[in-house]
């Protein structure tokens, strides 16, 4: 097995099943691993999602009424919620281009780019084009796990709830958005949480990897 700080970092991570509720991720732990989601890669640089830190009480006993009852959520101090475009459109890839621009000066091969980006996105139906951008959000969480595991902050991600009632609590659909990933942060809770002493299982190298010479 490769040896090296990551590997070491991915082995103690896991999907936190009982977090203490008493203890709360620093903020500058939160902010690394914000930071880590907002270097991660997209498809054409788009970036294509939101992130929303929840820390209100009551909005996240909401959402862990929407999540099957959850407990990392509200046990958790913060909650990580990757919410994907709901389409692309004319304004928001024009915006990444104007971003670009800006940052890397007035070149033609950009405005190029950007203008076939638009050919070819623009006349998809509006769900392919939230299904896109929900993958480039998935990127985005894989890069939030890992960062996590290097703060040694526990995390969960989650698919198991209601998108449309997430949706409505946060108010996403007014603002062109749609619930993707619900990811709790908090500290695991070593006297209670049933999988922590158990091994972690993954395929073998074998059985994952096709090598191609």
């Amino acid at each position: 097995m490769p040896n090296s700080p990551l590997i070491d970092q991915l082995n103690w991570r896991y999907a936190t099943k009982k977090m203490d509720a008493n203890r709360v991720v620093p903020s500058d732990k939160v902010d690394a691993i914000i930071e880590a989601v907002r270097l991660a890669p997209t498809s054409s640089g788009t970036q294509p999602f939101e992130l929303l830190v929840v820390t209100n009480p009551d909005v996240r006993s909401r959402i862990q009424t929407a999540a099957n009852d959850q407990a990392q959520i509200t046990d958790g101090s913060h909650l990580l919620v990757f919410a994907a475009w709901d389409n692309y459109t004319e304004q928001r890839i024009d915006a990444v281009a104007q971003m670009m621009t800006q940052a890397r000066g007035e070149l033609p091969l950009i405005n190029t780019y950007f203008d076939n980006l638009k050919a070819n996105y623009l006349p998809r139906d509006a769900d392919v084009n939230y299904a896109h951008a929900a993958r480039q959000a998935y990127i985005a969480v894989g890069v939030a796990l890992v960062a996590a595991a290097e703060q040694q902050v526990d995390s969960t991600p989650m698919e198991g709830f209601d998108p449309g009632a997430v949706d409505d609590i946060l108010e996403l659909r007014a603002r062109g958005l749609r619930s993707v990933v619900l990811m709790p942060l908090g500290y695991r809770d070593p006297s209670a949480d049933w999988l922590l002493p158990m091994k972690k299982v993954r395929k073998s190298e074998d059985m994952l990897v096709t090598r191609i010479d």
